[in-house]
């Protein structure tokens, strides 16, 4: 960062040089100085996003996340760190909002408008590629708001069953209340508050209940889906979790969130090595870092689960034949509570990409 800070300032002040030298006044040379040490500042300030970390700590998951959360299908803890801990959950949100309105009855084959109320309740988020006058079924708009995270699709999919942003956000307060969810509570519906909050724990129990929907389950596990804007030319959706998918995890469903204050977030289910398992990251640093982070647990379960040992006595040659020793299974040791190492030094990537 230093030399970055030095070169800021030396390659400005051979510019102001340039300057002077060309005929420019002694005004222009003091704001090219003013850009040049406003430059450095942001170029000392900036910090790197992604890092490289070791796969494992202490034997255990190298996991990244301020708090996370990995079970099995029969609940078995795998790995644990701030698993009860409050936080703001961001577009994770989207999946209580669309359990909300399947609840309510959404006519999936309806048609819905995108509003400028729409497009004033997602300002501040990534840009929307639904316009305002746009029109769309309602069941292209789920997969906009599950696949693409788009924001808009949000509350026109709450004006679809008669519901506006606040009303909807009530009702998911009343879903996540009727779910058991004792620290989940959003103050809006789309994730851009930074009051929408939950656990690791908790997330899990959401996605579950999208999971099991007969409607919502089949978007959450698709990769990409064509949305059919009314006059319009199709719009592509690709997943925002498909960068979870690797050799040694299949991908059952999931959903991404971003914003400020949450930083990235992740809740998947998957298959790893053909175990379920469901997984919440929370708070990491770096849009990779939460995939890293599948990928790191994936791989430390590969590499401990169960092993079977057979044991193939000979029996002696005057002896009679003897059975052979029973199978032996080794039970799975899991990792509960495990706190993740401080980062080590890495490259640089590339600036976050847009929230979601």
């Amino acid at each position: 960062m230093r030399l970055l800070h030095r070169a800021a300032l030396l390659a400005t002040t051979g510019a102001i040089v340039v300057a002077l030298a060309g005929g420019a006044t002694p005004a222009h040379a003091r704001a090219a100085h003013k850009h040049a040490k406003a430059s450095a500042r942001n170029a000392k300030k900036k910090k790197p996003t992604e890092r490289l970390v070791p796969a494992t700590v202490r034997g255990q998951p190298n996991v990244q996340a301020r708090a996370a959360l990995v079970i099995d299908e029969s609940g078995t803890q795998i790995f644990a760190h701030n698993a009860d801990t409050e936080r703001p959950i961001a577009s994770i949100s989207k999946l209580a909002a669309v359990l909300t309105v399947m609840d309510r009855g959404l006519e999936l084959e309806g048609l819905s408008t995108i509003t400028k109320t729409d497009a004033e309740v997602a300002k501040g988020g990534a840009k929307s590629r639904l316009l305002e006058g746009m029109t769309l079924s309602n069941r292209d708009l789920l997969h906009a708001a599950m696949l693409g995270s788009d924001n808009r699709a949000i509350p026109a999919l709450g004006r679809a069953v008669k519901l506006t942003p606040s009303q909807l956000a009530a009702a998911m307060n009343a879903k996540a209340k009727q779910l058991g969810l004792k620290n989940t509570r959003f103050q809006e519906p789309t994730g851009l508050s930074v009051n929408n909050v939950s656990t690791p724990r908790e997330v899990i129990v959401l996605l579950k209940q999208v999971i099991a929907h007969p409607v919502l389950g089949p978007i959450t596990h698709r990769s990409e889906y064509d949305a059919h804007p009314v006059g319009k030319p199709p719009i592509k959706y690709v997943n925002t979790d498909r960068r979870a998918s690797r050799s040694n995890v299949q991908l059952v469903g999931g959903k991404t969130g971003y914003n400020d204050v949450a930083r990235y977030c992740l809740v998947v289910a998957t298959k790893v090595d053909g175990r379920t398992m469901y997984m919440s990251f929370l708070g990491d640093e770096g849009e990779l870092t939460r995939f890293g982070d599948v990928a790191r647990v994936a791989d430390w379960v590969v590499a401990h689960k169960p092993k079977t040992a057979v044991a193939a006595a000979t029996p002696p040659a005057a002896a009679p034949a003897e059975p052979p020793a029973p199978t032996v299974q080794v039970p799975f040791a899991p990792i509960v509570e495990a706190p993740p190492a401080p980062p080590a030094a890495a490259a640089p990537r590339s600036a976050p990409p847009p929230r979601n």
